[in-house]
């Protein structure tokens, strides 16, 4: 089991939380909702957390074969800034999480990075904060996307019950 701490401050972000092998495919994730949904079902289930090795979230870079795009990111859709089709370049190694599982994650100020349409598209960059203040994390819950949140590699850190007997 691990929980994930802000790396400013310490504070628990998560309860315990049980290792995926890899983040889940959602069955039916073409970004058709269920009838009145707002947003897709979770990525990764309650109580769980993934790694995504894949570059996820902003910045986003021109893809090379402006041609036959691909989507910006993984379970994301293709994406247009300005006359390009573009492909994060953000971090690697982001740790996916149930939203709800790290409840204890405030909005920016002002919603700042949290644009969408019926929630924030996690393109902007971070857009949750621990209650110290550090931006650490990314909340994806629009309706055109994934329903997940990306924890920072380098503002959270794992802890575990091995960590503790040490």
């Amino acid at each position: 089991m691990t929980v994930f701490l802000c790396s400013t401050c310490g504070h628990a972000l998560t309860p315990d939380l049980t290792a995926l092998p890899t983040v889940p495919t959602v069955p039916g994730l073409e970004f058709a909702r269920p009838t009145g949904a707002r947003k897709a079902p979770p990525t990764v289930p309650r109580g769980s957390y993934a790694v995504e090795p894949e570059p996820w979230g902003a910045p986003f870079v021109p893809q090379e074969d402006q041609d036959d795009p691909v989507p910006s990111q993984p379970r994301g859709l293709c994406r247009v800034v300005g006359d390009d089709f573009v492909v994060s370049a953000g971090a690697r190694d982001t740790i996916v999480v149930h939203p709800e599982d790290a409840s204890v994650l405030q909005p920016l100020p002002g919603w700042e990075n949290s644009t969408g349409c019926c929630g924030p598209d996690g393109t902007e960059g971070p857009n949750r904060a621990c209650p110290c203040g550090a931006r650490i994390a990314t909340l994806a819950a629009d309706c055109t996307g994934p329903y997940e949140l990306h924890l920072d590699p380098l503002g959270t850190r794992a802890s575990t019950q091995a960590d503790a007997d040490r």
